[in-house]
């Protein structure tokens, strides 16, 4: 078991008139406990792992800037440290950001993170360029956030992430994203997070960024794109396609945490009616019931809660403002809480993709953002 610091989750819900103690399921004798420390300690490790892993080496001595591991990471760790009163970042959390100013400083000089001179090379390599400089901007962002001022950095960050921005056709408004078919973050239909997260790193540049006036017909552009393309097609969904619609009003919610313009009132009271909608009576939420997915040969969908889709819902309902004892908040933070894994720190979640070995490296990647997530919402909510 992973020794550290064991933080008390006590959520107090109303119901009838009377107060309950929520702890994921175990009555008021005791109040679920999560460890921050162990967290963080998992999420270290798994940070190390991946930026030693021969397979995600890029050119200039740097490393890929994963969904599942990397991203999730440079979001919750300065979090962790602010709840654990460390005072140094982590070599790897240094790596991290190094490596994505190395890459933004050389912007015209890096290869993409994927493609070659073939066809289909050619067009992994844009989409390759378009979510990399949506993930460059929201790392920058994030770090200019915590620091209260902007930096030349994350502004370079944000020319290269507009100058890739679609400006015609379909997709006007939105980024070329990573499609390797793998949900919910590099697949067909993924090109909406990869514009919510431009939304995001927009939302978190200190000084009044949005508001910049040179960027202004891009915002305008990713205002309409967020708003016009939250749901699939009326075609793809008579043919049952996937449809993130559940996933994706989540992540509208949150960048309109930082952006209010960008939805209505009563569009932000809708988005929050349909994430209630989807949470079990214990509290949780699963990736699979964010929207229509379907189930490939060989992969079940989980039937129980996971740490992902119960974590960023929960995130995503504290940057929108929601209280903390909110009774739906309150029992996702109640129900993640008692759900770490005590022996390795982390929550749990499963590929929607393959059946993966959860002990393995590779099998671990769906874990490594449920983990950053849970943690980031509770970590909130005791700030």
């Amino acid at each position: 078991m992973i020794e550290g610091r064991t933080i008390a989750f006590v959520a107090v819900v109303a119901v009838g008139g009377t107060s309950v103690l929520i702890s994921g399921g175990s009555a008021a004798r005791r109040p679920a406990t999560w460890n921050p420390r162990a967290a963080a300690a998992y999420l270290d490790q798994r940070q190390g792992w991946w930026e030693s892993w021969p397979r995600a080496a890029r050119d200039h001595g740097t490393v890929c800037v994963s969904c599942h591991t990397a991203v999730p990471y440079a979001l919750v760790r300065p979090e962790l440290r602010s709840t654990l009163h460390e005072n140094d970042t982590t070599s790897v959390e240094r790596k991290l950001v190094g490596d994505v100013v190395t890459r933004v400083r050389a912007w015209h000089e890096v290869k993409p993170f994927y493609g070659d001179t073939t066809a289909s090379g050619r067009t992994k390599a844009v989409e390759s360029r378009g979510s990399e400089a949506v993930l460059n901007a929201l790392i920058l962002a994030s770090r200019d956030q915590r620091a209260g001022v902007p930096s030349a950095d994350a502004r370079e960050a944000f020319a290269n992430m507009f100058a890739l921005q679609e400006t015609t056709g379909d997709q006007a408004g939105g980024w070329p994203w990573m499609d390797f078919g793998l949900r919910p973050w590099e697949s067909r239909t993924a090109r909406y997070y990869g514009a919510a997260l431009a939304a995001i790193a927009v939302g978190l540049e200190p000084r009044g960024y949005a508001q910049s006036a040179d960027i202004q017909p891009n915002m305008a552009r990713l205002r309409t794109y967020l708003r016009t393309q939250i749901d699939q097609s009326v075609w793809n969904r008579l043919l049952r396609r996937d449809d993130p619609n559940v996933f994706n009003r989540a992540m509208l919610l949150w960048a309109s945490a930082n952006l209010p313009d960008l939805i209505s009132s009563e569009e932000r009271r809708s988005i929050i009616a349909a994430l209630w909608e989807v949470q079990e009576r214990d509290g949780a939420r699963r990736l699979a019931s964010l929207g229509h997915s379907r189930e490939p040969d060989g992969v079940s969908f989980d039937s129980t809660g996971d740490g992902y889709a119960t974590g960023l819902i929960a995130y995503a309902l504290e940057q929108a403002g929601t209280a903390p004892n909110e009774s739906h908040l309150a029992r996702a933070l109640a129900w993640l809480a008692a759900h770490q894994d005590s022996a390795t720190g982390m929550w749990r979640a499963s590929s929607l993709n393959k059946k993966r070995d959860p002990g393995s490296n590779v099998g671990k990647f769906m874990s490594d953002a449920a983990t950053a997530y849970a943690a980031l919402a509770l970590a909130h909510a005791q700030h």
